[in-house]
């Protein structure tokens, strides 16, 4: 049936008219683009397409106008249509209007500069067009319809709640395989060999705009240097966000980037601000000037050594009191600044450093002197589950600019494969950001994008309108946008789902999201390696030794080592192999429990609709319910060894090996589609590796 329209409603599209979409000239490349993709949801919905007019030319019978009010001819073009209404736009950050009064032949949509006039047409997609800013990782299309008209309508979003608000992609080894290579890595870390191709990236920029979000770091380790990592970088400023680096580069450098510019010019120097500065400077100059290229640059300035590690650990000869690595560090940030400031002519807008790990010790204890007109940016502590002591500790300046950094998603201990952290917990971490005045900049970890678009979508909104956010609310209105029928029971599962990951008892985080258990997993495996080798068998319980799980929690809160003491709460020492047992029975239980309610529910959804349930909750429960039973019986199976019995011992091993290859015979029914090869770059939680270990073990 074909549906008619109201002679006072503003008609988008009828059976006999599509109004079309008018930008007003002089708008940024990146309004054009989000113009374009509201046209591509239009004929999307409709199978109508909206002709696109540039040149500010507004048809007598009405059509969408598109203008930022600090563009001159947008508000003269505003003026000229007599509509009063987008006063009082000026001056703000990423503010907007949308809206249509009953009568109206015009449909308006008014930033208060250009990023925000994007912002406003893509929440125009997303509340009125019913378009997932995410489609393109949950595969959610939305309805299709004859007509679009709405007798009013309007969208008032004045400042938003944290001024930056980006995406830290890391720890990608999804997203680099996923499709074909971008081009190669000089690199030596194993994890990144290839570029993320840059199809996947303009994917990845088009959601994280629609998303509004306008921050990113592009990729773990990024060489800009190297013409296909550019490529990314370009990718994203295209769209108009704001750019940066991981706390690992400063100055856009990692060591491999300082290891390759030198190699370049056949030299092989050690990575090292205390004991090569001057080779250390000149790359640190080389780069800002590439990346002073680009308008919209957040400089990242700090001092870390290789791969995410302390700079002692890249140079043993680096001084070895905190007091004296803390005057190293707060040198190089010094020395950084005046970098900043000469290649930028003295006009870079934003700096900023982030205390993570060893960086969060130091400053908690005062022993960072940070240089003046830098955003200061606390970390939280790994798992993404509470903030560091030094987030509390610190006096806010009313000088000084803070914010936070966040992980859905990390390595080592996870979550990674499958999304751990509710909207519930995440909502009440940033609440207590803007309490404690750190919402000048929120940065999230969102490892490969795919598992984390529940989280992703609720960091969306909750960092945009703070104070007009409901956990409870906003997942029930996901979960209906989302989801035809049995909304209620849908949200019921997810509860059930993110209830069921086990909490330290001593450090009151999780101890079994699917990086830590499976560490937990190899770590048993190389122990029962050991004993059917040796044959050492029947003596009595076992005794855990000091790990490196432990060394962390042991160094907590001395002088020993800042970098341990700062992530000492990814992998939480042990309470016992017990006492481990039982929480891996119960956090089993827990996710077979989640599965049993969504998988009730399946039947009665649309097919891509119960595609997404089954990506999204099913088959991350299923995961962790068989990784965590898998843990369960090679923790039993050391225990019958000790005890000397060996049948009971192989029937655990057993047990442990069917359990992780279902996980592996469970991958086509998530690897589907276009997601044919996404576990084709499966590095950091090696499934194959962790089953072959067990297998090993039956030989």
């Amino acid at each position: 049936m074909v549906a008619f329209c109201s002679a006072n409603s503003f008609e988008l599209v009828t059976p006999l008219r599509t109004s079309p979409i008018v930008i007003a000239p002089g708008e940024e490349e990146f309004v054009c683009l989000a113009a374009e993709d509201l046209i591509k949801d239009i004929e999307r919905i409709t199978g109508k397409r909206p002709q696109l007019i540039e040149n500010g030319d507004v048809p007598a019978s009405g059509a969408v106008v598109i203008g930022t009010v600090s563009n001159p001819q947008a508000m003269e073009l505003f003026n000229k249509l007599h509509h009063e209404k987008l006063i009082g736009l000026e001056g703000k950050w990423e503010s907007y209007r949308v809206l249509s009064h009953k009568g109206e032949k015009n449909m308006f949509i008014a930033g208060s500069d250009a990023r925000g006039t994007m912002f406003g047409i893509y929440d125009f997609c997303e509340k009125y067009l019913k378009v997932d800013p995410l489609y393109a990782w949950s595969g959610i299309e939305p309805k299709k319809r004859d007509a679009l008209s709405w007798e009013s309508f309007l969208i008032k979003q004045d400042d938003p709640s944290f001024k930056f608000r980006g995406w830290f992609i890391n720890d990608e080894d999804l997203l680099t395989h996923w499709m074909e290579s971008g081009g190669p890595r000089n690199i030596d870390y194993h994890y990144y060999k290839q570029v993320v191709n840059v199809k996947a990236m303009d994917v990845l920029a088009e959601a994280l705009v629609r998303s509004r979000f306008n921050l990113i770091i592009p990729a773990s380790f990024i060489d800009i240097m190297n013409p296909p990592e550019e490529a990314l970088v370009k990718a994203c400023a295209r769209r108009g966000v704001f750019l940066s680096q991981h706390h690992i580069e400063p100055m856009g450098v990692s060591a491999y980037s300082f290891f390759n510019y030198w190699k370049e010019r056949g030299k092989d120097y050690k990575f090292s601000y205390f004991g090569r500065p001057e080779e250390l400077k000149e790359v640190w100059i080389k780069y800002a000037q590439k990346w002073a290229q680009y308008p919209n640059v957040i400089w990242q300035i700090g001092l870390r050594g290789i791969a995410d590690r302390p700079m002692w650990m890249a140079d043993p000869d680096t001084p070895q009191s905190d007091a004296d690595r803390g005057r190293l560090i707060s040198e190089a940030m010094a020395v950084q600044r005046k970098i900043v400031d000469q290649v930028t002519g003295g006009k870079a807008k934003y700096v900023s450093t982030t205390l993570w790990a060893e960086g969060s010790v130091f400053n908690q204890k005062g022993l960072l002197t940070i240089p003046e007109n830098t955003m200061i940016i606390f970390a939280d502590n790994s798992p993404g589950w509470r903030w560091q002591r030094d987030f509390y500790e610190t006096e806010r300046k009313s000088d000084v600019k803070y914010g936070v950094y966040y992980h859905h998603g990390l390595i080592g201990s996870g979550p990674h494969l499958a999304h751990a952290v509710s909207p519930h917990k995440t909502y009440a971490m940033m609440k207590d950001a803007v309490d404690q005045n750190a919402s000048e900049y929120a940065i999230f970890n969102v490892s490969n994008i795919r598992e984390f678009v529940l989280g992703i979508s609720a960091t969306s909104h909750m960092t945009f309108n703070m104070d007009g956010f409901n956990p409870d609310a906003w997942l029930n209105g996901w979960v209906t946008d989302r989801f035809s029928t049995e909304q209620s029971r849908i949200v019921n599962a997810y509860k059930v789902y993110y209830s069921s990951y086990q909490i330290h008892d001593t450090q009151g985080v999780p101890y079994l999201l699917d990086g830590q258990t499976l560490h937990k997993i190899s770590r048993s495996v190389n122990k029962l390696r050991k004993k059917i080798d040796k044959k050492d068998f029947g003596k009595g319980s076992s005794v855990e030794k000091l790990t490196f799980a432990s060394k962390q929690q042991a160094y907590a809160g001395t002088d020993r080592d800042a970098f341990l003491a700062g992530v000492g709460d990814m992998h939480p020492p042990s309470l016992g192999i017990r006492h481990t047992i039982r929480a891996c029975a119960s956090q089993s239980q827990g996710f077979a429990l989640a599965q049993a309610h969504a998988g009730s529910i399946l039947k009665s959804l649309p097919s891509a609709e119960a595609r997404f349930l089954n990506d999204n909750l099913i088959y991350p429960a299923r995961f962790m319910e068989l990784e965590t039973a898998c843990l369960q019986n090679i923790l039993l199976a050391n225990e019958m060894f000790d005890l000397g019995n060996l049948d009971a011992g192989e029937k655990h091993i057993s047990v442990a090996s069917k359990k992780m290859q279902e996980i592996i015979n469970g991958i086509p029914a998530y690897c589907y589609g276009k997601w044919e090869h996404w576990y084709r770059g499966c590095r950091k939680i090696n499934i194959n590796a962790a089953n072959e270990g067990i297998k090993s073990l039956e030989n």
